[in-house]
């Protein structure tokens, strides 16, 4: 069977080029960080779960 790699930007990505362009258009008028939000939302998301688990494990000790 054939190993199913992810190929392309995604979804996220695609969004995210979406708000850039609207952006630099001047079609939207956002803060950069909304703008840049849905590449940004993953990275925070690992971080707190990295935080949750790590405060678990000194906790279990």
């Amino acid at each position: 069977m054939e190993e199913n790699k992810g190929k392309g930007i995604g979804f996220l990505g695609t969004l995210t080029l979406i708000f850039i362009t609207l952006k630099l258009c001047k079609i939207i008028d956002w803060s950069w960080l909304w703008v840049l939000a849905p590449t940004l939302i993953p990275l925070v998301m690992f971080l707190l779960s990295a935080i949750v688990v790590g405060v678990i494990t000194i906790l279990k000790k």
